[in-house]
């Protein structure tokens, strides 16, 4: 934002920064809703009933580069929520308190999230869904089926790095999906760059107007804390332990004297002129634009020390967007219609490990959870399910859950009847919302039992691991006798979790034998049956036939030449990079 930033915009913002308030959010998309329906605009006051319910849910995304502190961020909000008393530390050592949401064992000895995992918690009059994603690009589906469930993201950039190459990924998702974004700015108690100069690099990369809601006051150990634009107020802060809640030294207004005293002539002077520019030459709040992800609200602080947490959870309930319509085969659907509905985008697998339990994570969309319900399922034609055992959740813990609305998240009991990207409605119209694709793996591997004698351990922990969505699993269909599944992953470290998950959880060793591949495709025509499709295109050379956990037909190639030989050796077989779940859940192969 300065220089090359004051260059290219209008002076077209106010002396002063008017604050974006409930009241302000109008604009487009809807962000409160009526009683009658979610989708049209009322003041807060009228709204009551189920659509309030509605209303007061936020539900929000974080994602990040690795170790840019989502978890620690994650952490943070839980504690000023009142959801936990102690915020762990990513890399815990000795007796310190381990994390939250990285509850699994891997997760606490590498120091990394591998797993998407939800916690829902009050904030005021609101409620709030977490979701805490995975920032290793090996684990890139997990964040990306994340992302198909929020109503709001927020994008965690390391001040000293700026923009990574994983936080550019995850945020080509969020454009397509137009999902109103929020940036926070982490570890400026580091040294860190220009809050400038990173507000310049998002314009640039990204063509996305950035709206500082709060600005920084110094950076490393010289950051004092941060200046709030719609109420001119200096929030100061002492530093805290490492586990508790910062120091608060209040909020004063930047005239006052003690501001001086605490922060110094320089800063104060350096501060003021870095307002100027703001006012002068920054964005004016545009709530369409935030709404459909084309302007983001910036904040900055420590998730660390706790510098300007609170702040950044106090507005992004404010700011947030509560549950919106989402496109379905039928059309958008009203958060606030009467029938039910709802989509699976997460399994799973030993939650609770004494009872091998599968749990499928479900995003409520439109009416009322009950406990008991009976709905139907987009892949069972003519067949109902009753809902009998759903959790609400909190990272690994579960209690039963009676009702609930939409942007909430419930964990249903799954005994293999869903699939990732399954829906569930209630009525006599079948209601489908668009698919989760699983990607196309690039690793592969021959999964081996060490074992025979744990040979039904071996293959109940990969059905259930395989659910998951995690890693996909292809059988041989060949001459050469081999028998064994292959595990195809997109990055060497899910073979590792799968591998360690197997032995903690199910007791089995098992060893793996690499594959000289890295493409697959999955066969689609022409024609209906892809076996038929695959047959008549005759013998195919340097390739291998596998088939998927639906019994569908699958080309591993060795490199991306090999596919391209391909148009030439059979040009009429139609192959796809990515797959979904049958439509007809029944007519497994």
């Amino acid at each position: 934002m300065g220089g090359p930033v004051a260059a290219r915009r209008p002076a077209a913002a106010p002396a002063a920064f008017t604050p974006p308030t409930v009241a302000a959010v109008g604009g487009g998309r809807p962000h409160v809703p009526a009683p009658a329906s979610c989708a049209s605009m009322q003041p807060r006051v009228a709204v009551g009933g189920s659509a309030f319910k509605v209303y007061r849910r936020r539900t929000l995304a974080i994602i990040s580069h690795p170790d840019a502190g989502k978890t620690t961020l994650t952490e943070r909000l839980l504690l000023y929520a009142g959801a936990i008393q102690k915020a762990g530390a990513v890399r815990a050592r000795g007796n310190q308190r381990r994390t939250t949401s990285d509850f699994m064992a891997i997760e606490q000895q590498r120091g990394i999230s591998v797993a998407s995992t939800v916690m829902t918690f009050e904030y005021g009059d609101n409620l709030a869904v977490l979701l805490d994603t995975p920032g290793h690009e090996d684990f890139a589906e997990d964040s990306f089926r994340a992302l198909t469930a929020t109503d709001n993201v927020v994008m965690l950039i390391d001040a000293a790095k700026g923009l990574e190459d994983r936080t550019r990924k995850l945020f080509e998702v969020c454009r397509l999906r137009k999902l109103p974004t929020m940036t926070f700015v982490n570890k400026m108690d580091r040294p860190a760059m220009s809050a400038f100069e990173i507000c310049d690099q998002i314009e640039a990369e990204f063509g996305l107007a950035c709206l500082p809601i709060v600005w920084p006051i110094g950076d490393g150990d010289r950051f004092r804390g941060v200046y709030e634009r719609s109420t001119q107020l200096v929030h100061l802060f002492g530093r805290a332990d490492r586990t508790g809640k910062a120091d608060d030294l209040g909020a004063l207004p930047i005239d006052d004297p003690r501001v001086l005293e605490i922060i110094g002539e320089e800063a104060l002077a350096t501060l003021r002129e870095e307002i100027d520019i703001l006012d002068s030459c920054g964005h004016t709040y545009d709530a369409d634009a935030v709404a459909v992800g084309d302007m983001t609200p910036m904040f900055f602080g420590s998730a660390m020390t706790n510098f300007g947490v609170e702040l950044f959870l106090k507005r992004f309930i404010e700011l947030g967007l509560p549950p919106t319509p989402r496109e379905s085969s039928v059309g958008a659907i009203d958060p606030c219609a009467a029938q039910f509905s709802a989509f699976c985008f997460k399994i799973s697998a030993n939650m609770d490990r004494k009872h091998r339990d599968r749990v499928a994570f479900v995003r409520v969309c439109s009416g009322t959870f009950v406990k008991g319900m009976k709905v139907n399922h987009s892949r069972m034609p003519g067949k109902t399910l009753a809902l009998t055992r759903p959790t609400q959740l909190f990272a690994s813990e579960r209690e039963t859950v009676d009702v609930a609305y939409p942007g909430d998240i419930v964990g249903l009991t799954n005994p293999g009847t869903f699939a990732i990207g399954d829906t569930v409605y209630t009525g006599g119209t079948r209601v489908v919302f668009p698919g989760i694709p699983a990607f196309s793996p690039e690793l592969f591997a021959y999964i081996k039992n060490a074992d025979t004698g744990k040979y039904k351990n071996f293959n109940k922990g990969l059905s259930q691991l395989l659910e998951e969505g995690a890693v996909q699993l292809l059988y041989p269909r060949g001459d050469d006798g081999q028998t064994e599944p292959v595990l195809a992953a997109v990055g060497a470290l899910q073979f590792d979790v799968v591998q360690q998950r197997l032995r903690d959880e199910y007791g089995v060793e098992t060893r793996l034998e690499p594959l000289s591949y890295s493409v697959a495709r999955w066969v689609v025509g022409p024609g209906d049956d892809p076996w038929e499709a695959l047959d008549a295109a005759g013998r195919l050379f340097n390739v291998m036939y596998a088939k998927d956990r639906w019994g569908r037909p699958v080309l591993l190639f060795k490199n991306v030449w090999n596919l391209s030989q391909l148009a030439t050796d059979a040009p009429d077989l139609e192959l796809q990079s990515w797959s979904f779940a049958p439509d007809d859940v029944v007519g497994r192969k």
